[in-house]
């Protein structure tokens, strides 16, 4: 199982308590010591925890990102990011600029990307990504 950076749509999942998630995520920490979830990630799951006023997920959440890894947004994730951007634009399929930025870091950092969200990031040919999902 290569190195995996965690989704959003994905992380939720787990947060939720889904179980084909958790047990990809048990899979996975077989073969890795932690979870990789993006900056971008963080950002989203706890912008969403704090609009819904939910400080008990959001305190479970933060104790899931202490005992993991937050993959920092950087220059050359922002710069593949931008060209996957500009890409993608030229070919009329644009992606959300936050997706382009997880699938950025992904690349960056040679990482496979697990989402559920394939129909968005399937746009990115040199992305490879899997299904926790289904």
């Amino acid at each position: 199982m290569p190195p995996t950076l965690v989704d959003t749509d994905i992380l939720s999942m787990f947060l939720k308590g889904q179980p084909l998630v958790i047990s990809r995520f048990e899979t996975y920490l077989q073969h890795h010591a932690k979870i990789n979830l993006s900056l971008i990630t963080y950002y989203e799951i706890t912008s969403g925890l704090k609009h819904l006023g939910a400080t008990k997920r959001l305190t479970i959440f933060l104790e899931f990102c202490e005992a993991n890894i937050i993959v920092p947004l950087s220059q050359p994730a922002v710069e593949i990011a931008a060209s996957l951007y500009a890409e993608l634009r030229l070919k009329g399929t644009p992606v959300d600029d936050i997706d382009l930025l997880i699938a950025g870091t992904a690349l960056a950092h040679n990482l496979v990307l697990a989402t559920h969200n394939v129909r968005h990031f399937g746009r990115i040919t040199p992305l490879q990504i899997v299904d926790w999902g289904s």
